[in-house]
């Protein structure tokens, strides 16, 4: 994704670089804008609608949350396809499009009158969500701007997308009690129609014809030298196993407050912190990240979510306990969502940036949307310590395969057989 200011005389060149300059923290605003209602739309105000819509379906509410689990899938399948025409066309039609579409399915959710109706809904949810929501977004704002920017635009996006959840969780649950659930789904969907479609409408074209003809050859020259990397594998293979510890402690951690002896509602309560814990933990490790490398912040965090993991049912039992471990978990939640941006840009470039992304993204979907049955069955099968144990070894696999990563890069930088960022 080619987006140079172009050059021209020196004062309109410097005008130029200039209005660039703020286009770019504009588009920043934007994307933070829309990623949060995207989220707050077609993710978080899921589970909101969750039990309504099994008793107006007559059905399980089991059977109504395969729904997000094939959205899921659905979105995996998309990824690569939506990577290449980023890397390619740039993000405004794709994302224009997308909002479109995704508004559209969004009115037909409120519509549906039977569980195989739900789930073709949230398939066509899931595949259009990776064209609006993250894996699109973070190519266009990595593509916007310079090495030593980048981490702080990718923190302006994640750290007001972060409230997405605390935002319409409350608001679709208002909604659904002031209109029921289909008419609050018909309002959300007005909204992300309103608010996403003109914001993603923003992003700008990338270059000419011939620039992208010469960034094509590029990028598919880094692709396979991307895929012989040991580090991109390496990198992969961490945030992979990262994502399953944070899939599995977002869906059970009530649960698992619940299971240690804590009332429903202080279970909510601390639960509810990891939202916040997810921003803050996002600024420290910008802040930090200033003074040491991305990777080096990102290995302690995940080694430090482990260490909460493991210790919950250990400790947890008292609410000092209980609090203790999910801040030591919340306060990484939502640094691998800036890291493994910043790394694969830091690594690889940004010629590939949207096909290497989707090629991460793909086992990463799949890892959060089964990752917490598995964990779910462990504990049924060997206890709740078990479980957490299982969780926080993928916290150490993570921390363990960057650590790798780092000190394969150095080897490879010895031998002058690295792929130039």
């Amino acid at each position: 994704m080619h987006t140079d200011a172009p050059a021209g005389p020196s004062g309109r060149g410097t005008r130029l670089r200039a209005g660039w300059g703020q286009y770019r923290w504009r588009l920043v605003t934007a994307v933070a804008v829309s990623q949060t209602v995207s989220y707050g739309v077609l993710y978080y105000s899921f589970s909101v609608f969750l039990a309504p819509t099994a008793q107006a379906l007559h059905a399980s509410t089991t059977a109504v949350t395969g729904a997000m689990t094939l959205a899921l899938i659905a979105g995996a399948a998309s990824m690569l396809p939506v990577g290449r025409w980023l890397d390619r066309h740039g993000g405004r039609m794709l994302m224009t499009a997308g909002a479109i579409v995704a508004t559209l399915l969004a009115l037909a959710w409120s519509q549906v009158r039977s569980v195989p109706e739900l789930y073709a809904v949230w398939a066509g949810i899931g595949a259009v969500s990776s064209a609006v929501q993250y894996e699109a977004a973070f190519p266009v704002v990595v593509s916007h701007f310079p090495a030593h920017l980048r981490s702080r635009a990718l923190l302006g996006v994640t750290v007001v997308a972060g409230f997405a959840s605390s935002i319409f969780l409350p608001v679709a649950g208002l909604l659904d009690q002031g209109l029921g659930w289909r008419d609050a789904i018909l309002v959300l969907a007005l909204v992300h129609g309103v608010v996403v479609i003109p914001l993603n409408a923003y992003v700008r074209r990338p270059g000419t014809h011939a620039a992208r003809h010469h960034a094509d050859r590029t990028r598919r020259e880094t692709v396979r030298r991307a895929l012989r990397d040991r580090v991109f594998h390496l990198l992969g293979a961490g945030f992979v196993a990262q994502t399953g510890a944070v899939a599995t402690i977002s869906v059970l951690l009530v649960t698992v407050l619940r299971a240690l002896g804590h009332p429903p509602a202080f279970a909510a309560a601390v639960a509810g912190l990891l939202g916040v814990l997810s921003v803050t933990g996002r600024l420290a490790s910008t802040a930090v990240g200033q003074r040491v490398s991305t990777r080096q912040v990102t290995v302690v965090v995940f080694a430090v979510q482990g260490a909460g993991a493991v210790l919950l049912p250990l400790i947890g039992r008292s609410p000092l306990g209980a609090m203790v471990c999910v801040l030591l978990f919340g306060l990484g939640f939502g640094v691998a969502s800036i890291a493994r941006p910043a790394l694969l840009a830091e690594h690889f470039g940004t010629d590939a940036f949207a096909t290497l992304s989707a090629l991460w993204a793909v086992p990463l979907t799949l890892m959060e949307a089964f990752t917490p049955l598995a964990v779910a069955l462990l504990w049924h099968a060997a206890g709740l310590a078990w479980a957490m144990a299982g969780a926080a070894g993928l916290c150490a696999l993570g921390s363990l395969a960057l650590l790798a990563a780092g000190r394969v890069r150095v080897h490879d930088h010895a031998r002058g057989s690295v792929i130039p960022a």
